[in-house]
């Protein structure tokens, strides 16, 4: 019963002789599954019923299930769409992602060298730079020597001379008199 149903749903016309076919369809298939022991009337309100409902089919079919029918496949169209879209961006942002990935790497790689360049070249100007500031300082060092050893030599002079004024001052006063 349900596929004569679904034909009659699908054709979208119903005429008189289809309508007496399925009343006979279901009489005798009603008659074989009871064994005999229940009896269906078939009276005129049971065929305006079904006149009524393939009527009400036949209308509402173009009306009210065509149009939901094809929002149906227009939804699952679009949603498919959405998937396969989504699919799609998920697999560029896998390789965006790859790609960043590398770039990065590159990046780091880059980067280390160039801080390895920079340390050695840190190294190299750390190292001229201490050694201009030991041969300063070592100048310095001979120049204060140097600057000491003739202030020594000048003090010892000096020395000389006064030792001298002084001796002769020292022998004056012990002798009582001018040398």
């Amino acid at each position: 019963m349900q596929i004569a149903f679904s034909g009659l749903i699908s054709s979208g016309s119903l005429t008189q002789p289809v309508i007496g076919a399925l009343a006979a369809s279901v009489m005798g298939n009603s008659a074989m599954s009871s064994g005999g022991g229940v009896s269906i009337d078939f009276d005129r309100s049971f065929l305006v019923q079904m006149v009524l409902f393939a009527l009400l089919i036949a209308v509402l079919k173009p009306l009210l299930f065509d149009p939901v029918l094809k929002i149906f496949e227009e939804r699952e169209r679009r949603t498919e769409g959405a998937r396969a879209e989504a699919r799609k961006m998920q697999e560029q942002a896998g390789e965006i992602l790859t790609r960043y990935e590398r770039e990065l790497e590159r990046v780091n790689q880059a980067a280390a060298a160039e801080r390895e360049k920079i340390r050695i070249e840190t190294l190299r100007v750390e190292q001229d730079i201490l050694a201009q500031g030991r041969k300063v300082a070592q100048d310095i060092v001979a120049q204060g020597r140097t600057q000491i050893q003739k202030d020594v030599q000048a003090l010892q002079f000096e020395l000389g001379k006064r030792a001298e004024q002084l001796a002769h001052q020292i022998a004056s006063r012990v002798l009582g008199r001018d040398l």
